[in-house]
């Protein structure tokens, strides 16, 4: 039996969805993923989004024009991703009442949040997280509910709003039916199910099965940003991983030109296809008069002919950049894998606001064309925002899911 949630918000939000009786006949002939991957983001009541579910691929595209919700659908799944890790919710909401939708108004205790989830499919069959935060007056998860299967895994709500923490009842299948017990309201009861459900039972193991493929599923993102104007400088040497706004870049190329020759080999052709002029090498060289702990990067023209990359424009920067990004991974990338997953087991999710911004359309076509062929191999997902998606509609693997009202 489910019990319903109130939403923090004031104005009265339907309760979680009740989960099916059970999977469909073609959904179990489906064969399943072997990794976990995030399949379809909720927005229940988030900023300007509600009731609002979006389809995601191996490459998807939010689109729509400025004020559709593209870069709010994006923080969402970025505050998902956080919580899977296990990030504390002040950590990831800092200014939790700009989630908070402008229709939403307080309860008679002045309450007020929002509400989102996401579904993972892997190994276990899709799996569903949604998750209930009050924002105002003080920032507390208030419900919680994990389904698999037709059957609700983990439920929480808040019981006693004077306690830090949240009433939580499990699967067990075993003498009893459920374990309850006290989780604290400042993190995702999901992501702390492996630390406190024992695994005995087929219903615990089934519970610790739907929990783990949804942190392995939400863990391994990386937001990226790039920004010209950081790109252009020289860069002190430090671990070789790159940043969101990748502005380390010269660093990472002086790390990967030596580790990989044949990724670093795609990249150059990959910026040949997107740069002016002729493109025979990317590499990075210590800085100015050989300064040690520096490096910068530069185009090699061919016949002792180098530009610096201060120099490139933009758009020419910003493309090298992400294309960078699709060619590596979570050995380079700066992003939080699960440790004791396989590799091979976990798939990296990049997320890009303003995909296409500064990039002519050559640019944006090569791009969104080697993020199709990355993430057709299953280690590298994408979720861009962009503005308007008719150029990428012939490229086969795309999702676009259009937000315009």
């Amino acid at each position: 039996m489910t019990v319903p949630l109130r939403c923090p918000a004031g104005e009265k939000i339907a309760p979680f969805p009740a989960p099916l009786t059970g999977p469909g006949r073609a959904e179990a002939e489906q064969p399943r993923p072997d990794r976990p991957s995030v399949t379809e983001l909720r927005l229940s009541a988030f900023a300007a989004h509600r009731g609002a579910g979006f389809p995601l691929g191996p490459l998807s595209l939010l689109c729509g024009p400025s004020g559709s919700g593209k870069s709010s659908a994006l923080r969402a799944y970025e505050a998902l991703a956080r919580l899977g890790g296990g990030a504390e919710l002040g950590e990831v909401f800092l200014d939790p009442a700009a989630c908070v939708p402008e229709w939403a108004r307080p309860d008679a205790q002045r309450r007020r949040g929002f509400r989102i989830g996401c579904t993972a499919d892997g190994p276990e069959g899709p799996v569903r997280l949604d998750v209930a935060v009050q924002a105002e007056p003080h920032l507390r998860i208030v419900g919680e509910r994990l389904t698999a299967g037709g059957r609700t895994l983990l439920e929480t709500a808040l019981r006693n709003p004077g306690r830090g923490a949240v009433q939580a009842a499990w699967h067990t299948a075993g003498p009893s039916l459920v374990t309850r017990a006290a989780l604290p309201d400042d993190r995702l009861g999901t992501a702390l199910l492996p630390l406190r459900v024992a695994g005995r039972t087929d219903g615990q193991r089934q519970v610790l099965a739907a929990a783990e493929q949804m942190v392995v599923a939400l863990r391994s993102v990386f937001v990226c940003d790039p920004l010209p104007r950081s790109v252009r400088t020289e860069v002190p040497l430090g671990a070789g991983r790159l940043l969101r706004g990748c502005d380390n870049l010269a660093e990472v190329l002086w790390r990967t030109r030596s580790e990989c020759g044949r990724r670093h080999g795609l990249l150059v052709d990959a910026v040949r296809a997107g740069c002016a002029g002729p493109v025979c090498d990317v590499l990075a060289e210590p800085g100015a008069g050989g300064a040690v702990g520096t490096v910068r990067a530069w185009l090699d023209r061919g016949d002792g002919l180098r530009t610096p990359l201060g120099r490139l424009g933009n758009g020419e920067l910003r493309y090298l950049a992400l294309a960078l990004v699709l060619l590596t991974g979570p050995g380079v990338l700066e992003v939080d894998p699960v440790g004791e997953v396989p590799a091979a087991l976990q798939t990296l999710t990049v997320l890009v606001d303003g995909f296409d911004r500064d990039l002519d359309a050559r640019q944006r076509e090569g791009l969104v064309r080697l993020a199709a062929r990355m993430c057709e191999r299953g280690h590298i997902r994408l979720v861009g925002a962009v503005s308007d998606a008719s150029w990428a509609a012939g490229v086969d693997g795309v999702t676009v899911v259009d937000l315009a009202p």
